[in-house]
């Protein structure tokens, strides 16, 4: 269910959906909003409720778009929280103290792509979520992305590119001159 470009805020996008969405929607918006450490910004982003890094901030982004690190929105069928945290790599991922949360609170993990799904607050393990969300700094996401865009093949070829030589032209120059007469 995208919601219609005149949605500007978190509270309009809640005044479009049905009221039980819309109940769904208040309750897991409190406890990001509980929980979202300093430094993140609510707004609309991607047709979704999102806490991100703002362009103001941060915006040397690969795409011009705010860096996103938690959101939240009402499907056809279900809602979704995206934790963005599960989904990096290394030993900052979240995504097996997800998998615990929701096996230690007898739940079921209903994962999509980039995301939790749930139709109710009561599918979720709420008090380890807030956890989650509280755990990365907004300093630290930065980190976080700055580290994952050196893996794609810009980030290569831009590292590659600050660590040569800066006068490789030069000396290439230097070494082809003939000597003169």
């Amino acid at each position: 269910m995208k919601p219609a470009p005149s949605i500007k805020t978190p509270a309009q996008y809640i005044a479009s959906l049905p009221a039980d969405r819309a109940k769904t929607i208040t309750a897991v918006r409190a406890l990001v909003n509980k929980h979202i450490p300093r430094g993140y910004e609510e707004c609309i982003v991607w047709g979704t409720i999102g806490w991100v890094i703002p362009l103001s901030r941060y915006p040397d982004t690969y795409n011009r778009q705010p860096i996103c690190y938690v959101a939240l929105s009402s499907q056809k069928n279900y809602c979704s929280l995206y934790l963005m945290g599960a989904y990096t790599f290394g030993s900052a991922s979240q995504l097996e103290p997800l998998q615990a949360a929701f096996k230690a609170a007898g739940k079921k993990l209903d994962m999509g792509k980039s995301c939790v799904h749930f139709e109710s607050p009561d599918d979720l393990p709420l008090e380890a979520i807030g956890k989650l969300i509280s755990a990365i700094s907004s300093e630290k996401w930065i980190e976080i992305y700055e580290q994952s865009r050196l893996m794609t093949k810009a980030g290569q070829a831009k590292k590659a590119k600050e660590s040569a030589p800066a006068s490789k032209v030069a000396s290439k120059r230097a070494s082809t001159k003939r000597p003169r007469r």
